[in-house]
């Protein structure tokens, strides 16, 4: 299997227990059952939706790179993130069911990306003659988001 097949898997897998996290506050919200607003859900979803953008582009500029054109390439990287809504619908109709496993679907999702970060992006990134630039880029985005998590919670 390529490695842009591999990126394309793991983008994909990753976006399905995202769209169940919106689609189980979005349930939770509806339900009342917890202290969720409409404004967090909405938070969310504007949030998840801002994040695939560049992980579309993960998936539309390696194929436009080896040979593909322009609207096949945005269309396989759009069609990647279409898996959010129908899985967060999917979640809200079965919410009695999907919320209680949300934990183990999100560990797997990032199971998945950490796998193709580090089998394919990072060897790819070291390799070349800029590839300094990749090591702090990679520090920088790895900094930013501690950060983000130590100062949001």
């Amino acid at each position: 299997m390529s490695h842009i097949a591999k990126l394309v898997m793991a983008v994909v897998l990753h976006n399905i227990p995202e769209g169940m996290a919106v689609g189980a506050v979005c349930a939770s919200w509806y339900m009342g059952t917890g202290n969720t607003e409409l404004a967090a859900v909405m938070a969310l979803a504007v949030g998840m939706g801002i994040q695939n953008v560049p992980e579309g582009a993960i998936i539309s500029l390696p194929l436009h790179t080896s040979g593909a054109g322009k609207g096949k390439a945005f269309y396989y990287g759009a069609l990647s993130g279409a898996v959010e809504p129908v899985s967060a619908a999917l979640t809200i109709a079965c919410s009695s069911f999907i919320v209680p496993a949300l934990p183990y679907l999100l560990s797997f999702a990032a199971g998945a990306m950490l796998y193709v970060v580090v089998e394919e992006l990072i060897p790819e990134m070291s390799s070349g003659p800029h590839s300094n630039i990749g090591v702090v880029m990679f520090a920088l985005g790895f900094s930013l988001m501690m950060a983000l998590d130590v100062g949001l919670g």
